[in-house]
């Protein structure tokens, strides 16, 4: 039998549960205690209340929260784009070639290069909190290419997406239509039995609405469960894609319309928003109020990749959504735990409950509104994954 730690003297406890705690969506619990055995949560609550237990763990009146889950990220890939962030940012045209660029790169690459690139920014997240991530393949866009990524991913999660429909193939440029027929044949055949999910760019300039669910249904004859980039950078059809082939996440929904918002709000698949990528193209942010006053379930992620949000810290998304995308404080805390959970359609991560993992973030703070009022400050102290103390 596994040994049982209390962890007590915490300031303000997360619990993501309105049952154990205040009534509020993240059932919060001051002055609390969590009991930790094995990999998982058995009890949580105030810490006058807490159960007798092998060790003990004081938290220093510290706030204590679950480990961030990180619903979308493009951490396979090699070199950087600096170049053309420059550029953006300083007003000026630049004519790389954008994906292209980093597909070049990738290709380019040894395994174990792709793998050191990322595990590096895996351990980055993790000091920052991050205890469960998803992460995609889309910078090889050949067979050969896109298989290895998903194996490298593979092997560091669960959380796993084929997402050979990222662009057109600089290979296929011509015929965008023989690049379709790939990712939907022999490039699906050899990359679903590394994933869990399939994830295309709906977008212009990309796939349009009977490209990406042609893509979306021929993955999901393979057992693998869809999630749509979607409605980034103009209004289409992604949304209303993703609500009606019950995609478990529509990802970014910048511009949407009514019915859009409908769609979402009426279905199962979460909207989930990447506000870094709007603070590093200088986009229009996404209104999560809009999204969140019509009932849908919004999830906060990093969208870690080269280009357009080159950062790894959810708390720094959080900053930006309470700021720039109106959401309160509580309501951006829940959505890069529990709504990034959901996003993964997962129960037992996102909240510190019982039966749930043990996956936990302290903050050198007294409560989590600290995570927005303080940004930029490396407010996370220590995390635990699955029980083990890891950063």
């Amino acid at each position: 039998m596994s040994s049982s730690t209390v962890i007590t003297n915490i300031a303000t406890l997360v619990t993501n549960d309105p049952a154990l705690g205040d009534g509020s969506p993240l059932g919060l619990i001051q002055d609390a205690a969590v009991v930790v055995e094995g990999d998982r949560v058995v009890w949580a609550g105030e810490s006058g209340q807490a159960p007798a237990t092998d060790h003990r763990v004081d938290a220093a009146g510290r706030a204590v929260l679950p480990g961030f889950v990180d619903s979308h990220s493009h951490l396979v890939f090699a070199g950087d784009r600096t170049q053309e962030f420059n550029a953006r940012m300083s007003g000026r045209s630049y004519t790389a070639g954008g994906i292209r660029t980093t597909v070049a790169a990738t290709r380019a690459a040894t395994d174990a290069e792709l793998e050191a690139n990322l595990t590096h920014y895996l351990t980055e997240a993790l000091r920052q909190g991050t205890t469960t991530f998803e992460t995609k393949s889309g910078y090889g866009l050949t067979v050969e290419d896109e298989a290895r990524a998903l194996r490298i991913a593979a092997r560091h999660t669960d959380e796993v997406t084929y997402l050979g429909a990222h662009i057109v193939s600089p290979d296929h440029a011509d015929d965008p239509a023989a690049y379709v027929a790939l990712v939907t044949g022999e490039m699906l055949d050899a990359c679903a039995p590394h994933a869990r999910w399939i994830d295309v760019f709906c977008e212009k300039g990309a796939f349009d609405g009977d490209q990406a669910r042609a893509i979306l249904t021929a993955g999901k004859a393979k057992g693998l469960h869809p999630r749509v980039h979607a409605n980034q950078l103009s209004y289409g059809p992604g949304v209303q894609l993703a609500v009606e082939l019950d995609a478990a996440s529509a990802d970014h929904c910048t511009h949407l319309t009514d019915a859009d918002v409908d769609a979402l709000a009426s279905g199962r698949t979460v909207a989930t928003l990447l506000p870094g990528a709007e603070f590093s193209t200088r986009a229009e942010w996404p209104d999560a109020r809009r999204l969140l006053d019509a009932g849908v379930t919004v999830a906060l992620s990093t969208d870690c990749n080269p280009g357009s949000s080159f950062t790894s810290s959810v708390p720094f998304c959080i900053a930006l959504a309470v700021r720039d995308m109106r959401m309160a404080p509580d309501e951006a805390v829940w959505s890069a735990t529990a709504g990034g959970a959901a996003a993964l359609r997962r129960t037992d991560i996102g909240r510190l409950t019982p039966g749930a993992y043990a996956d936990l973030a302290f903050l050198d703070a007294p409560s989590h509104v600290h995570l927005a009022y303080r940004p930029g400050v490396p407010l996370v102290r220590e995390v635990w994954r699955r029980g083990v103390r890891v950063a």
